[in-house]
């Protein structure tokens, strides 16, 4: 890793370098990123050997064995820092979790998903933020997008983008029939101003409307939620759980960047034959991962083959085993 700084340092300091200036963004980033893995990195060394010292001269000390396992678990995701290498793998992240078809059971599904992953952020000391959420006709939600604010958050969380199955004995049927339900989840990185994407005002379409959800006083009472169309791309954003019509349409213009910057990294992916896969129907045999409650309890990654029997534990956010698996495979 430091030969490769080093040989980023040399870029860096190229007479030309801000001639591109797109590409001299992402190789600063690159560099930045790599930096702060390397610092991470040589900080967990330094832990290590301070406790070896203390280890030998108490040995049984509660404190220093607590310390031990912590720092164990930190070396475990340790290995995989030099993984995150993406321009935005550091940013924080915009999730979007979709209902799939199915009504009643698979909007409660979503918000079962939307509580994982909420979980998942608040394991990892993450600010998790709901911009926009559609409540289900009955249970459940249609949609929800959060705000994942951390470090690293995207870097985490863009493997988990695909169709979610669960399967279970419908807790909306009498009969006690099993259930299968299908969501899909969408990831984008939370794109900060060192990252230039420009969008021109005469390609948006602005519309205003009355709020419908939580979000205090003034929700229902005036035009607060904003709707913003990118025309070119057809895009569409909205925003409405914050107090304001400004605040709100300053959220949906940054998941708008985030959507634009996201739609030029795979035009980019594609013009290099690595394009993502495309976004599959949200049905049966396009997942991504299995949550099977009955007749068994199993959570299997369909990509990776990685299986957890405690599903409670995952539906809990217990997820990093499968996006530490996702990722190694990247």
């Amino acid at each position: 890793m430091e030969s490769e700084i080093a040989e980023l340092n040399e870029q860096t300091n190229q007479p030309d370098l801000w001639d591109n200036p797109d590409a001299a963004r992402a190789l600063l980033q690159k560099k930045s990123g790599l930096e702060k893995s390397l610092s991470e990195l040589k900080t967990l060394e330094s832990d290590y050997n301070n406790l070896v010292d203390l280890y030998e001269m108490a040995p049984e000390d509660p404190d220093v064995l607590a310390d031990i396992e912590k720092l164990g678990d930190a070396a475990h995701r340790a290995k995989f820092i030099t993984l995150f290498r993406e321009p935005a793998d550091n940013n924080g992240a915009f999730l979007f979790i979709q209902a799939g078809a199915g009504g009643t059971e698979a909007q409660d599904w979503a918000q079962m998903l939307s509580r994982m992953y909420a979980r998942w952020a608040e394991r990892h000391g993450f600010s998790c933020e709901v911009i926009e959420e559609h409540e289900g006709d009955t249970a459940g939600i249609k949609n929800i997008t959060y705000r994942i604010s951390g470090d690293r958050a995207y870097g985490w969380l863009k493997n988990e983008i695909g169709v979610h199955r669960l399967v279970r004995i419908s807790p909306f049927n009498a009969n006690g029939k099993r259930q299968t339900s299908f969501a899909s989840v969408d990831v984008w990185p939370d794109v900060d101003d060192s990252i230039d994407i420009e969008i021109n005002d005469k390609d948006l379409r602005i519309d205003t409307y009355r709020s419908s959800g939580a979000g205090g006083q003034h929700v229902n009472k005036t035009d607060s939620a904003v709707r913003i169309t990118h025309i070119p791309t057809g895009i569409v954003v909205t925003c409405q759980n914050e107090r304001s019509q400004f605040q709100n349409k300053d959220m949906a213009m940054k998941i708008l960047r985030s959507r634009l910057y996201e739609l030029e990294l795979e035009k980019r992916a594609a013009e290099e034959n690595a394009a993502k896969a495309a976004q599959k129907k949200i049905e049966w045999g396009s997942q991504i991962r299995n949550y099977v409650l009955y007749p068994y309890q199993l959570v299997k990654d369909v990509r990776t083959g990685v299986e957890k029997t405690d599903s409670a534990a995952v539906l809990d956010g217990d997820l990093d085993d499968f996006m530490l698996a996702a990722l190694s495979r990247d």
